[in-house]
C-alpha cells in the first residue's frame, strides 16, 4: 500500500515529521517498506532561456544560454523542437543524475560546442512519457527556485507492507485514522455529503446471485466531458504506481486507495438496457479491460446486460463498456462481493487487480453508498454533468459484532499494565464502541473492522496503540528441575533419519506433495488417490501416496543436466487417504548411477559397479537403526511392492504384519512409464510403524561389561532347501545359546549339482564370547550340536558333509 504525505493529510491534521510518522506505523503494526523522500528531483531548478541560436553543426540541435539563477548564464546544447528564448522550464546542471534516462550529467562537447547542463523534459524526470520536448513552464514560475517544490513533486511517498487482516487501512483514510488513534494528530472528518439527483436512476439492477452480492448501488451522470484528470491527482496517482487513463477512470482508481472502495464505471451508452448481477453460465466469455478474453464458469459471479456480460464483478471491468474520451453518459456501481468468491474468481482466473486485492480481504459495507456519493461528487466537480437519485439494492444493512472485553486480558496476554480507561478511549478512537462497566465491557465492533472476532482482537488492538516498545523485556524462568525432553518422538526420529542419510553422502531433497496422477498410479498399489479440487497446475493434480515418485523425478532431472551418480532423500509425509491417521511419515532415498556409500564415477583402478539392491537395503536398515528400531529382531523377506524389480527387493518387518519399510531396484516398467533411464535403487521407511521404545527407569546409559576372555569363530556349513531364507539360518543359530553367541555371519553361498535339486549350502561364522570363564573343548562341542540342532529344526538344514 502507497501514498504520499500529502495525501495523508488530507486526512490527518499533524504537525509530526516524516520520520515520525514512518516510526509510529511500524510501531503500531503497519510496517514501513521503503520511503522515497524525493531527493532525486532536489538538484533541478527553474531556469530561463535567455537565447536560442542553431547550431553551426547540425540542424535539429540549439545553442542555448541559460538562467537558472545564479547570476551567470550557462551554455546548454538542446535538441528539443520547442527551446526558444524565454521559455522557462526544468534545467539540471553537470553533476546532475538523471532517472529518467539513468545518466549523471557531465560537461561535454555536442558537435565540437560545449554544453554545461541540460533543459528536460518530463520523461526525463520520471513525470510522464512525454518526450517531444523540454517542460515549458508558465511564465510566473520563479526562477532558481528548486522546480520539485514548486511543482509540488518533492511529495514524499510511504509504502507499507499491509498483512491481510487489516482491510480498513487499504485506504489512506485507515491509514490516517490509526496514526491519530496513536495520538499523531486529529483525524479530520470523512464523511461524505450525499449529492442530490434529479430523478430515478433509470437502469435498474437485478441480484440472482444474493450469497455472491450483498449489495448492489447504482447511480447515473449524464452529460460528462471525460478529458484529463486534474494535475494533483494524476500526480498522486503517478506517485504510487499507476498510470493516468482519463478523469473517469483516475476518480474510481484514486477513491480505491482514498477510502480503500474500488468501484467501477459504466459507459451508459454501451450498456444494453438492465443490469443482471449472476453467476456467468458455461461457455461464457468476456473481453476484459487488460484487452485479454477470460473463459467463464458458474462459480464466476458477473455483472451482465441484455445482451451478455459486461464485467467480473469485483475484479475487473469488460472492455465493451469501458469509458473513454467518447464518453458522456455514465454509470457508477459500488457494490459488495462474497470476499471468499472474489479469491477463488481472482485465482482461477490469474488475475491481480486492486479491485480484487480489497474484495478479497473485505471492505466496509457501511461506505458502499458512501462509496457511491464520494464518486458522484468528483466526477461533477471535474467532468461536469447531471446525476440522477442512487439505486440501492440488496443491501440489508450492518449488524455490528459485540465482543466481551475483560480490560484485565490487556495484562495477562500481553504483560502491559495498561488501565482500564485508558483501553477504552484507546479502542474508542479506532472507532470501537465500549458500553457498561466493571470487570467486562461489551464492545461493538465498526464495520470497517471485519477482522475482529474476539477478546484476544481487541487486546492486540489495545497493544499496538499503546506501544509495543512499552512492553519491558523480562528474563526467563529459571526452573530448579532438569528440563524435560520438548520434541515428540516421532520429530526425534524425523531428525535422526535425516542426520543418518546424510552421514550416508545422501543430499537431501524437498519435492512437491503433489504429482501427476499418472505418477500416483504407479505407487498407489491399489489405495484410492487423493485429487485435488483445484491444482496449482495440471501435472500436480494428486496427493503423492508415496516419496518415490518425486526422488525420482528429481533424479532424472539431475541427470539430464549432467549430474548422472547422485544420492536423494526426504523425509515428509505421503497421503493414502483424507483422514488425519492416513498421512504417514516416511523417510525415502534413493542412489543412481555409480552414488555408492564409498564414491562414484569412474576410477583408474577399475570400473565401479552400478547401484543395486544391497545399497538400499544398508541405507533402509540405517534409518531404522537411528529411529531406534530393534534392528536385531527384524526380518528381511525377499520381494516388495510392484514398482519394485520382483527378484531385486525386500519387505523389512517387525513382526508378521508390522512392515517397517521396503526397498530394492526399480521395475524397469515403473520407470519407464515416468520416462525415467537407471539404474535407480531406492527405499522407504515408514517411521510411524516403528514401536515406541520401552520406558526405562533412568535415561543413564547402562554399564559397559567386556569380556576378558577371548572371543572364539566356528564355521558352519549347512545345506537347505533354496527357498530358505540366509536370514532365517543365521537367526536359528544366534538363538542355540544368546548368551554366548555374540555374532553371526554368512560368509558363503554355493549351488550346484551335487548337492541336489533345489538345494543350495549356506556358509556361517559363529562368533562364541565367553563371559564367566574360558570355555573347554567339551563347551564348543556341547555348543556346536546345539546350533546344527537349532537350524535343523527351524530351517530343515543339514550340516554339509
Amino acid at each position: 500500500m502507497k501514498f504520499t504525505l500529502s495525501w495523508l493529510k488530507d486526512h490527518l491534521e499533524t504537525e509530526a515529521t516524516l520520520d515520525q510518522i514512518v516510526e509510529t506505523l511500524t510501531m503500531i503494526g503497519l510496517e514501513v517498506e521503503s520511503v522515497d523522500d524525493k531527493a532525486a528531483l532536489k538538484p533541478f531548478v527553474i531556469a530561463r532561456v535567455l537565447t536560442a541560436e542553431q547550431h553551426p553543426d547540425a540542424d535539429r540541435l540549439k545553442v542555448l544560454t541559460v538562467d537558472a539563477g545564479s547570476g551567470a548564464p550557462v551554455q546548454v546544447v538542446c535538441g528539443a523542437p520547442n527551446a526558444r528564448a524565454g521559455l522557462i522550464g526544468a534545467f539540471a546542471a553537470p553533476g546532475t543524475y538523471i532517472p529518467g534516462i539513468d545518466t549523471t550529467l557531465s560537461v561535454g562537447k555536442i558537435r565540437g560546442v560545449e554544453s554545461r547542463g541540460m533543459m528536460c523534459s518530463e520523461r526525463e524526470l520520471q513525470l510522464s512519457d512525454e518526450h517531444t520536448g523540454i517542460i515549458d513552464l508558465p511564465e510566473d514560475a520563479p526562477v532558481g527556485e528548486p522546480f520539485a517544490h514548486w511543482a509540488r513533486l518533492d511529495d514524499p511517498v510511504i509504502e507499507i507492507g499491509l498483512t491481510p487482516n487489516r482491510p480498513d487501512c487499504t485506504g489512506v483514510y485507515g491509514i490516517a485514522r490509526d496514526l491519530a488513534a496513536a495520538g499523531l494528530g486529529t483525524l479530520k472528518s470523512g464523511a461524505v455529503t450525499p449529492v442530490e439527483g434529479s430523478g430515478a436512476c433509470p437502469v435498474k439492477v437485478q441480484i440472482e446471485a444474493p450469497d455472491l452480492c450483498h449489495g448492489f448501488a447504482l447511480r447515473r451522470v449524464v452529460g460528462v466531458r471525460n478529458g484529463p484528470s486534474p494535475k494533483w491527482m494524476q500526480q498522486r496517482l503517478m506517485a504510487i504506481g499507476l498510470r493516468p487513463i482519463n478523469a473517469l477512470v483516475d476518480i474510481t482508481n484514486y477513491i480505491t486507495f482514498d477510502r480503500g472502495r474500488p468501484l467501477h464505471v459504466f459507459d451508459a451508452a454501451k450498456v444494453a438496457g438492465n443490469l443482471t448481477v449472476r453467476r456467468a453460465r458455461e461457455g461464457e466469455t468476456v473481453l476484459a479491460l487488460d484487452e485479454r478474453e477470460y473463459a467463464l464458469t458458474p462459480e464466476v459471479c458477473v455483472i451482465a446486460d441484455e445482451k451478455g456480460v459486461e464485467s467480473i464483478a469485483g475484479i475487473m471491468g469488460g472492455e465493451h463498456s469501458g469509458c473513454d474520451e467518447n464518453t458522456t453518459d455514465v454509470l457508477i456501481e459500488s457494490a459488495l462481493w462474497e470476499p471468499a468468491n472474489i479469491a477463488r474468481t481472482g485465482r482461477d482466473l490469474g488475475i491481480v487487480t486492486d479491485a480484487r486485492y480489497r474484495f478479497e480481504r473485505g471492505v466496509d459495507p457501511e461506505f458502499m453508498v458512501g462509496g457511491t456519493e464520494l464518486a458522484t461528487r468528483l466526477v461533477l466537480e471535474i467532468c461536469g454533468g447531471e446525476a440522477s437519485e442512487p439505486r440501492v439494492e440488496g443491501y440489508q444493512g450492518h449488524t455490528p459484532k459485540t465482543v466481551s472485553f475483560p480490560p484485565a486480558e490487556v495484562r495477562r496476554l500481553t504483560g502491559l499494565n495498561v488501565p482500564a480507561a485508558e483501553s477504552i478511549d484507546i479502542l474508542a478512537r479506532l472507532g470501537f464502541g465500549a458500553q457498561g462497566s466493571g470487570e467486562t465491557i461489551a464492545v461493538t465492533v465498526p464495520s470497517w473492522r471485519p477482522d475482529v472476532d474476539g477478546k484476544a482482537d481487541l487486546v492486540e488492538e489495545v497493544m499496538r496503540i499503546h506501544g509495543v516498545n512499552e512492553i519491558a523485556p523480562q528474563p526467563m524462568q529459571a526452573d530448579g528441575a532438569v528440563g524435560v525432553r520438548i520434541l515428540t518422538t516421532p520429530q526425534l526420529r524425523m531428525r535422526a533419519a535425516k542426520r543418518a542419510l546424510a552421514v550416508r553422502g545422501m543430499m537431501e531433497a524437498v519435492t512437491w506433495s503433489f504429482i501427476p496422477e499418472a505418477h500416483a498410479r504407479l505407487f498407489a498399489d491399489n489405495r484410492r488417490l487423493m485429487a485435488l479440487a483445484n491444482p496449482i497446475a495440471a501435472d500436480m493434480s494428486t496427493m503423492r501416496p508415496s516419496l518415490l515418485p518425486g526422488l525420482i523425478a528429481a533424479a532424472q532431472r539431475n541427470a539430464d543436466r549432467g549430474f548422472a551418480d547422485i544420492a536423494l532423500f526426504e523425509v515428509a509425509g505421503s497421503y493414502e487417504g483424507d483422514r488425519p491417521e492416513d498421512q504417514r511419515r516416511v523417510a525415502a532415498g534413493l542412489r543412481r548411477g555409480t552414488a555408492h556409500l564409498g564414491g562414484q564415477g569412474r576410477h583408474w583402478s577399475g570400473n565401479t559397479p552400478p547401484v543395486d539392491v544391497f545399497e538400499a537395503k544398508a541405507d533402509a536398515l540405517a534409518v531404522l537403526e537411528a529411529c531406534g528400531a530393534p534392528v536385531d529382531k527384524l526380518q528381511v523377506e525377499a520381494g516388495g511392492p510392484h514398482w519394485y524389480h520382483p527378484g531385486r527387493s525386500g519387505t523389512i518387518k517387525l513382526g508378521p504384519k508390522n512392515i517397517l519399510g521396503t526397498f530394492g531396484e526399480f521395475h524397469p516398467n515403473t520407470l519407464d512409464e515416468m520416462d525415467v533411464s537407471g539404474p535407480l535403487c531406492g527405499f522407504e521407511v515408514f517411521i510411524d510403524a516403528i514401536p515406541e521404545p520401552k520406558a526405562r527407569a533412568t535415561r543413564t546409559r547402562p554399564r559397559l561389561d567386556l569380556s576378558p576372555f577371548q572371543a572364539v569363530r566356528r564355521d558352519f556349513a549347512f545345506v537347505v532347501d533354496k527357498a530358505v531364507e540366509a536370514a532365517a539360518l543365521t537367526r536359528a543359530a544366534a538363538a542355540a545359546d544368546k548368551k554366548l553367541i555374540s555374532d553371526v555371519n554368512v560368509f558363503d553361498v554355493f549351488e550346484g549339482e551335487a548337492l541336489g535339486p533345489d538345494k543350495k549350502s549356506v556358509a556361517i561364522e559363529v562368533t562364541i564370547q565367553p563371559i564367566e570363564r574360558t570355555l573347554t573343548e567339551e563347551d564348543f562341542e556341547a555348543l556346536a550340536g546345539r546350533v546344527v540342532e537349532n537350524v535343523g529344526k527351524q530351517t530343515g538344514g543339514v550340516l554339509r558333509g
